[in-house]
C-alpha cells in the first residue's frame, strides 16, 4: 500500500472512480422507490385489513405490483455495486475489509433474505394464508428493504465517519474493536434517518404523481383521490422529517467533515457568526479561486444561520476552506493543524510503517502508528488543490435538494388541502404539478447523493485512505471498457423498467 502513490495509473482511479459512481446513480434510482412505495402499499393494505373493502385490496396490489418491478432492478444493480469493491477498489477492501464487510454481511443474512421470503408470500399469497398474515408479509417486506437500507448506510457511514477501529500493523489492516460503535454511530444513525425519510417523499411524489396522471386522462378517479391523499400525507410528514435529520447532518458534518460544508457553502475564508449562503453567483463549470477570492459574488445570505448549524451557537466558529488548509482553533481549544502539519505526520505513519514491515525496531515504530495514524491519508496528499472537493458540485447540488424539499413541503400541502376540501379534478394545472414531483423528487434524491460522495473527496475513507491509495492495480483500459459496458447495460435496464412501469400504469388496477 505504502508504495501504490508512486506505481498506481492516475486513469486507474479516474475510471474506478465514474465506474462505481454510475453504478451508484443507477442504483440509488431504484432504491427510494422501493423504500417509500413499502409504506405506501403498507398503508394501503392495512387500509383493506380493516375495512375489507375490495377497493383497498385492488389499491394495495396495484402499488404492489409497480413495488415489485423496482424491487428486481435494484436488487440487480445492488450486486453489481458491491462485487466492484473487490474488483475496482481491493486495496480498500483488503485495508477495511474486517469492518466494512461485517454490515455488508449482515445486510445479505439478514435484510436480504427476510425481505426475499416474504415478498414472496405479499406476490403470492393472497386467498392463501390469512388476511393479517399477509397483511404482516407486507409490511415485513418494507421493513426487510429498510433493514437493508439500514446495514448499507452504516457501511458508507463508517467511510465518512471511521469509529470503533485500529490499525493492526502486523496484518495492515483496520480491525473492529466495537461492532456497536459502527452500527450505532451518531453518523450512522443520522445518515439512515435522513436517507430512509428523503426516499419515503420519493415514494410519496410518485404516487401522487401517479394519481394526478389518472386525473388527468380521467381514470380510476377514486384510486387516483385516495392515492394523491395518501401521498399527499406521507410525503408532507416524511418532507419535515427529511428537513429536521437534514439540519442534524449539517450539524454532523460540521464536526467530521469540515471541507465538505466548506466547499457546500463556498466558505473560503470562516470566522465566527457566519451567514447561511441562500445564493451566490458560483461558476458551475470551474473550480473557484479559494486561496484568494474573498467570497462568492452576489452572495445573499441568512444571518448567524451556519454558525448556528454547524456549532449549535449563532456565534460559534466555522472554518472555510482557507482556514482548514492552514490551520484553526476549535471550540474545544484545541488546534486543528495545518495540512502542511497532516502531511509531515501522515509520511511518519507511512514511513513507520515500512519499517515495521521491515523488522526495524517495531515498538518504536508502533508507537509513532499509534501517534500519527489518524494522519496516515495525508501522507499520500501532494497539494491542497487535491484535499478540496470540487465546490460547484458541492455547492449547486446541496441548494437544489434543499429548494426542492421546501417545494415538496408547499405542494404536498396544497394537495392535501385540494384533495379534502375541493374537487380535486378541477385545477388541471395542479395535477400537471403532481406528475411534475416525480422527476423533481429523483433530481432532489441524486443531488443529496452527490453532495454527500462528492464533498468527501479526495476520501475514501475520510482522513485515513485516499482513492488512488484504495484502487485495484488494473488497466485504466480495461476499466473504461467496463464503464461503457455498464453504462449501456444499466440504460437498457432503466429503458426496461420505465417501459414496465408505464405500461402497468396505463393498464391500471387490476378489478
Amino acid at each position: 500500500m505504502e508504495n501504490l502513490l508512486l506505481t498506481i495509473d492516475p486513469g486507474t482511479v479516474d475510471w474506478s472512480r465514474a465506474q462505481f459512481a454510475l453504478t451508484a446513480i443507477y442504483h440509488w434510482l431504484f432504491v427510494p422507490l422501493t423504500l417509500g412505495l413499502a409504506v405506501i402499499m403498507g398503508i394501503m393494505e392495512t387500509c383493506y385489513y380493516r375495512t375489507r373493502k375490495d377497493f383497498w385490496r385492488t389499491a394495495a396490489r396495484f402499488w404492489q405490483r409497480l413495488f415489485g418491478i423496482n424491487f428486481a432492478m435494484g436488487v440487480a444493480t445492488g450486486i453489481i455495486l458491491e462485487f466492484e469493491f473487490g474488483t475496482n477498489w481491493s486495496n480498500y477492501s483488503w485495508f477495511v475489509g474486517d469492518i466494512f464487510g461485517a454490515p455488508l454481511a449482515i445486510e445479505g443474512i439478514l435484510a436480504f433474505f427476510m425481505e426475499s421470503t416474504f415478498v414472496a408470500v405479499m406476490f403470492f399469497g393472497w386467498n392463501k394464508v390469512s388476511a393479517g398474515f399477509h397483511l404482516a408479509s407486507t409490511w415485513l417486506t418494507g421493513l426487510g428493504a429498510t433493514i437493508s437500507a439500514w446495514w448499507i448506510l452504516v457501511a458508507n457511514a463508517w467511510m465518512q465517519y471511521p469509529v470503533g477501529c485500529t490499525f493492526n500493523p502486523e496484518t495492515m489492516r483496520n480491525e473492529m474493536t466495537s461492532f456497536f460503535d459502527v452500527a450505532l454511530s451518531p453518523f450512522a444513525i443520522d445518515k439512515f434517518m435522513h436517507t430512509v425519510t428523503s426516499a419515503w417523499v420519493l415514494g410519496a411524489a410518485f404516487t401522487v404523481g401517479v394519481g394526478c396522471w389518472y386525473l388527468l386522462r380521467r381514470r380510476h378517479a377514486e384510486l387516483a383521490t385516495q392515492s394523491i391523499k395518501i401521498g399527499s400525507i406521507v410525503g408532507l410528514a416524511a418532507s419535515f422529517l427529511a428537513a429536521f435529520t437534514g439540519d442534524n447532518s449539517a450539524y454532523m458534518v460540521a464536526q467530521t467533515q469540515p471541507m465538505k460544508l466548506a466547499a457546500m457553502e463556498a466558505l473560503y475564508e470562516g470566522g465566527n457568526s457566519q451567514g447561511l449562503t441562500g445564493i451566490a453567483l458560483v461558476n458551475p463549470f470551474g473550480q473557484p479561486d479559494y486561496m484568494t477570492d474573498a467570497e462568492p459574488p452576489m452572495r445573499i445570505a441568512v444571518p448567524n444561520m451556519l454558525s448556528l448549524l454547524a456549532t449549535h451557537d449563532p456565534d460559534g466558529f466555522v472554518p472555510g476552506v482557507r482556514d482548514i488548509i492552514k490551520g484553526y482553533p476549535k471550540a474545544d481549544g484545541t488546534q486543528e493543524p495545518s495540512l502542511k502539519e497532516k502531511q509531515e505526520r501522515g509520511r511518519k505513519a507511512i514511513q513507520a510503517l515500512k519499517d515495521f514491515r521491515a523488522g526495524k525496531d517495531k515498538e518504536a515504530n508502533r508507537k509513532v502508528l499509534e501517534r500519527d495514524m489518524k494522519y496516515f491519508g495525508y501522507g499520500y496528499i501532494k497539494d491542497a488543490d487535491q484535499l478540496v472537493p470540487f465546490i460547484p458540485v458541492n455547492f449547486w447540488a446541496f441548494r437544489i435538494m434543499v429548494g426542492l424539499g421546501a417545494l415538496f413541503i408547499l405542494v404536498f400541502a396544497v394537495l392535501l388541502f385540494v384533495v379534502y376540501r375541493k374537487d380535486i379534478t378541477r385545477p388541471r394545472w395542479l395535477q400537471m404539478l403532481g406528475i411534475a414531483l416525480i422527476p423533481l423528487a429523483y433530481i432532489a434524491s441524486e443531488s443529496g447523493w452527490l453532495v454527500a460522495e462528492f464533498g468527501r473527496q479526495p476520501w475514501t475513507i475520510q482522513d485515513m485512505l485516499p482513492t488512488w491509495a484504495a484502487v485495484s492495480d488494473l488497466s485504466s483500459g480495461g476499466i473504461a471498457f467496463t464503464f461503457f459496458l455498464f453504462l449501456f447495460l444499466f440504460t437498457a435496464m432503466l429503458a426496461v423498467e420505465v417501459s414496465i412501469m408505464c405500461k402497468q400504469i396505463k393498464k391500471g388496477p387490476e378489478l
